[in-house]
């Protein structure tokens, strides 16, 4: 089955309460193995905002690097914007956009570090020149110009060679949801909207108007 069989099969099929699983993160799984099957590029793709305790908020886009029942997890650089403002006020929301398949997931949750051993863990299997940028830049700091980070990046190289280790600056946040929202493009913008929100130790299920 091509990308437009796919895509038409499922504006047709309705995301139905009695047919999605009873846990999100379940859910979640089901829909990315499907994004995967259909070989869209960067399924793993997010929009993540991030903001001030005072409420001004940002938003960009990382990957997502993993998800499992404790939730959702990317990496960064913990000096960067997003990376004080989670430390400031550790709430979030992510949106995955799987436009070939007309189909969107909202994360909103708490924030929570990942382990230093998580960390190390994906750090140690990023390619070298990824490994190098984690040490030669702080992220969102006012360069010079391109010459100054391409420097950076040579003296990290010259200081590590082949065994380059976890920056203490850098390392995986988790979102750890308190709502999912799947969203399936319908025609007619009757689009289904259905909202898993946490309840005690399970969650709750509705539907929301498109």
């Amino acid at each position: 089955m091509n990308l437009a069989d796919l895509r038409r099969d499922y504006r047709k099929a309705a995301l139905d309460e009695s047919h999605v699983a009873a846990d999100p993160l379940a859910q979640f799984r089901r829909w990315m193995d499907e994004a995967l099957k259909a070989e869209i590029d960067e399924p793993n793709a997010m929009a993540l905002a991030t903001a001030t305790p005072d409420g001004a908020p940002s938003v960009r886009m990382v990957l997502l690097k993993g998800y499992d029942q404790r939730g959702f997890s990317f990496f960064t650089d913990y000096r960067s914007q997003k990376g004080r403002e989670l430390g400031l006020n550790p709430r979030a929301e992510a949106c995955i956009f799987w436009k070939e398949l007309e189909r969107q997931v909202r994360v909103r949750g708490t924030v929570e570090k990942l382990s230093r051993t998580e960390s190390a863990l994906y750090f140690a299997s990023r390619p070298i020149e990824s490994c190098l940028s984690a040490w030669a830049s702080i992220q969102t700091a006012i360069l010079a110009g391109r010459q100054e980070l391409e420097q950076q990046v040579d003296a990290a190289r010259a200081r590590f060679r082949d065994q380059i280790p976890l920056p203490t600056h850098w390392g995986g946040f988790r979102i750890v949801p308190t709502e999912v929202e799947f969203w399936q493009g319908r025609p007619s913008r009757l689009h289904d909207r259905l909202r898993f929100r946490r309840a005690g130790e399970g969650w709750e299920l509705v539907r929301l108007a498109p």
